[in-house]
């Protein structure tokens, strides 16, 4: 705790963005970075908490005081280190992540934490630009080798570990590019691709092979892969979405999320992908966008859709409105229920609350409006929330394009859990524990959205560290791979 008293001396500082008129034209990363000597000021509000709250926020386990001192002191190389120790990629936490650390900071008591995303983010950022981040390649070679199926976090987090305990590891994707749901799920207003690549050049140099466009399950069966490597892991992620009937279901102009999302960062990439994807291409330009879900999937059609200058944009969230502020006598330092604003939702949407939609309303096949209604909530048996809906509340909204964000219900059936023929449990996940993140099938891993369900990107770090420890420790008897 550099200086005792700063978190008393210095007020919050965050990040700002760019204006909104800026921002909407453009498909760049829209957040300022503070300048360094600001960095280092809020890193000073650190308390050095005797119990670091904020570690219990953080599922990847980040050294968060050990680094906010160490930039306070302007050793920022050190800081990388220490942050790299528990974080591989945290140029992604550092911007995609809802940041559950600062939720849990003691300074967010009083509504003012720490700005620990902020200052991770630059400490990584500054890291690449002063060329300290270097391939770390293993001092020798084990002779064992890994497939890992998914280069989302989850699958790349756990490739790298491997590659640097000695293993031959090849990642395999269907998808044309590497990074799963980070490449193709997330805008890049919020994080350019190019934090992606750069990461992958690393990784090769430190031996990772990578194999995109091979669906493992379609065009390579598993039992190939268990027949030619020692180890297997299924990182492939959680990307079923959640379906909305909507009679009639004949009308087009209603999409899933992720098929929206994944258009645009293909345009973005220069890839012609309208002619490819079945769906055909789906556009918001000059149409009245609804989109049906209130999470980050549906903050981020918010935002892509704003830039592909759409006529107006509706989210509804099934829930009620959260407060204002949570009661922090009762939620602190758990991540808290609250109203949330995202820089997508501030560029301008309309968010309605407690309504549920109950069809599609269009002539000659083109959806024209949506008929929803209002819910109330009320305690039901056992204290659980119920919904019913409010008598004459019935309204319709004008929607030519609707976009599906209500989040995920598991892992896809493509062929790849079938071949590999694991246990899956009772939410459609594959079933691993976290003690050694084994399967139910011979020699074969799980980790990551795979395995747990939908969740965010630090918990895929997390559990990709994790299950490398435990191939490796399976693969040479122990590990001396970190947690």
């Amino acid at each position: 705790m550099g200086n005792p008293t700063g978190f008393l001396e210095i007020p919050r500082i965050d990040r700002a963005y760019e204006a909104r008129e800026t921002r909407l034209k453009s498909w760049s990363e829209c957040v300022r970075p503070l300048p360094l000597a600001e960095v280092e000021r809020q890193a000073a509000r650190c308390m050095g908490c005797g119990i670091p709250f904020c570690h219990t926020g953080c599922p990847v386990n980040n050294l968060i005081p050990d680094w906010n001192d160490l930039v306070y002191r302007d050793q920022w190389k050190s800081a990388l280190e220490t942050l790299h120790s528990t974080n591989n990629f945290p140029e992604f936490t550092g911007r995609i992540c809802p940041a559950p650390c600062e939720a849990a900071c003691t300074l967010n008591i009083d509504e003012a934490p720490v700005t620990i995303k902020t200052i991770e983010c630059q400490i990584i950022d500054r890291g690449w630009d002063e060329g300290w981040v270097a391939p770390e390649p293993a001092e020798r070679p084990t002779g064992r080798r890994v497939a890992v199926v998914g280069s989302g976090p989850a699958g790349l987090a756990c490739a790298q570990q491997l590659a640097r305990a000695g293993h031959a590891v090849t990642v395999f994707e269907k998808s044309d590019r590497i990074g799963g749901l980070l490449r193709y799920g997330i805008p890049d207003f919020k994080m350019e691709k190019a934090l992606i690549d750069r990461r992958v050049v690393q990784m090769h140099a430190e031996g990772v092979a990578f194999r995109p466009g091979v669906h493992v399950g379609a065009a390579v069966s598993v039992d190939i892969l268990l027949g030619g490597y020692d180890a297997l892991v299924l990182a492939g992620g959680a990307e079923l979405p959640r379906d909305l009937q909507l009679p009639p279901h004949e009308l087009d102009g209603i999409h899933f999320a992720m098929d929206f999302l994944t258009q645009q960062n293909k345009r973005n990439a220069g890839d012609a992908e309208a002619r490819a994807a079945p769906e055909g291409t789906i556009s918001a330009s000059g149409k009245h966008v609804v989109v049906i879900g209130g999470g980050d999937t549906g903050s981020d059609c918010i935002g892509t859709a704003g830039r592909q200058g759409a006529a107006s944009i509706t989210q509804l969230e099934i829930m009620p409105q959260p407060p204002e502020h949570e009661n922090k006598a009762l939620t602190w330092p758990d991540w808290p229920l609250k109203m949330r604003t995202s820089s997508s939702q501030d560029e301008g949407c309309e968010r309605d609350f407690a309504v549920a939609t109950r069809r599609a309303i269009g002539a000659g096949g083109h959806l024209g409006a949506l008929e929803c209604v209002r819910l109330e909530w009320t305690p039901g048996p056992g204290g659980r929330m119920m919904m019913s809906e409010i008598a004459g509340s019935e309204f319709e909204l004008r929607a030519d394009l609707v976009l599906l964000a209500m989040g995920f219900l598991g892992p896809h059936r493509d062929g790849l859990l079938e071949q590999a023929g694991v246990t899956l449990d009772a939410r459609g996940a594959v079933e691993a524990s976290v003690a050694d993140y084994r399967t139910s099938a011979a020699k074969t891993f799980s980790c990551g959205d795979m395995r747990r369900g939908q969740s965010l990107v630090v918990w895929a770090i997390r559990e990709g560290r994790q299950c490398a420890r435990s191939v490796d420790a399976y693969l040479m008897g122990e590990s001396a791979l970190p947690l």
